[in-house]
């Protein structure tokens, strides 16, 4: 039972770090990327002069949390509400 309550606040973490990411006009779109035949990562780029972040979705919650929160790190954050979990993550690496 833990590891379900555990799996869904890191499951409402991410959710918050992709609406933090679309307030940031970044779409989030998960992808398989081993059906893609490029050796692709996951990452932000720029698709037609639209940021998007291409996340592998065969990835697992933490991984995605620390590959997005990596990105949002870099980018002006100060004008958007960031729930005291989630900035606690963004703020962990800021600090090291």
């Amino acid at each position: 039972m833990p590891e379900t309550i555990f799996n869904v606040k890191r499951k409402q973490i991410y959710q918050h770090l992709m609406e933090i990411a679309e307030k940031l006009d970044i779409r989030v779109a998960e992808q398989n990327l081993r059906t893609t035949g490029v050796n692709a990562k996951s990452g932000l780029c720029r698709i037609r002069g639209e940021w998007v972040f291409i996340m592998d979705k065969r990835l697992l919650v933490n991984e995605k949390i620390e590959l997005l929160a990596d990105c949002l790190r870099q980018m002006p954050l100060e004008e958007i509400y960031i729930m005291p979990a989630v900035r606690n993550i963004l703020d962990k690496k800021k600090d090291q």
